[in-house]
């Protein structure tokens, strides 16, 4: 009765967010807000998964709430050199991912956060790294996803953080299945984007390297690492925003009006907007491109979860 009570509450709250109603910000702002401020309805019980693309096994946690009904379940993928928990959240023992997966499952809706091949604990080599083959290894999720036990293989939704967003675009675009899209600071011009990561002169090094070959460099926050040249055509060749074209599905645009990485903002998360036909909306948040985790806590986080959260139970 209790939980039958909780549904029937979460549903009056996204009533607010039918179409047409569902692109004002204030509408989906008090959904969230009113699913933030109710109770857990469901324990979480979380899985380490493996599933296999292309030869390579990787790895995902899946996030269930406790209940024998059929739940959907959202798609988290991660961003550049993420894994599936994504960054640490200050103030708090959790990731921001991780975060997001106990409180959806909290409020009835199931997660599963992979690691792309190359990342955390999936088995390929970083270095070899493309859009495409994240495209493919999430392709690979959704389909490993269909099958799992307790998951209602029709309402199924991504959530994609930065380069992850890039991903999650053209996973929507290329696939039926994905029944609804929301976007954390994505990537909507990779050249562009990278730029404010990697220097012209990177790249430029990058495009002109031989095949099989890495090149070494260290990030902006001390990170080294290396990539091919497949990774640095693929800044040219690939595009996320002529990818949601294909879709028709609704999507959520979610930035950080102080985003420098995504820049600028919002003119960046307005762009997929403009070239998608459907449902849609845009939540513009005081935080920078990570919605603040590592500076001030889950505040801003809070604030894409559940307005995310929102978005998912009126549309799944």
């Amino acid at each position: 009765m209790f939980r039958l009570k909780m549904w029937l509450f979460l549903f009056t709250a996204c009533v607010l967010l039918v179409v047409p109603v569902v692109q004002a910000q204030d509408d989906l702002a008090a959904a969230a807000d009113a699913l933030a401020a109710a109770e857990p309805a469901y324990e979480v019980v979380e899985t380490i998964v493996y599933f296999e693309n292309e030869g390579l096994n990787l790895i995902g946690t899946l996030a269930m709430p406790e209940t024998d009904a059929s739940v959907p379940l959202v798609l988290l993928f991660h961003g550049f050199k993420g894994e599936r928990d994504e960054l640490p959240v200050v103030n708090t023992d959790e990731g921001m991912y991780s975060r997001t997966a106990r409180l959806f499952a909290e409020r009835g809706v199931a997660s599963l956060r992979i690691e792309f091949r190359g990342s955390g604990e999936s088995e390929g080599l970083w270095e070899d790294t493309t859009f495409t083959g994240q495209v493919s290894d999430a392709l690979a999720a959704l389909d490993f996803a269909q099958t799992l036990d307790g998951v209602d293989p029709d309402r199924i939704g991504i959530i994609g953080l930065s380069q992850g967003g890039l991903v999650g675009a053209i996973t929507a675009g290329q696939d039926a299945r994905v029944k609804s899209l929301v976007l954390w600071s994505a990537a909507a011009n990779p050249a562009s984007n990278f730029a404010n990561i990697l220097s012209a002169d990177i790249i430029k090094s990058g495009l002109e390297l031989p095949d099989g070959e890495a090149l070494a460099i260290t990030l902006p926050w001390g990170e080294e690492t290396s990539m091919k040249r497949g990774f640095y055509e693929e800044l040219f060749t690939v595009d996320p925003v002529a990818a949601v074209t294909s879709y028709s599905g609704p999507m959520l645009v979610v930035v950080g009006s102080r985003d420098t990485t995504v820049f600028p903002m919002p003119q960046q998360g307005e762009i997929f907007l403009k070239y998608h036909e459907g449902e849609e909306a845009l939540l513009v948040l005081d935080g920078d491109h990570i919605f603040d985790v590592l500076a001030t806590g889950p505040e801003v986080l809070d604030e894409a979860i559940f307005s995310s959260l929102a978005w998912f139970m009126a549309t799944l």
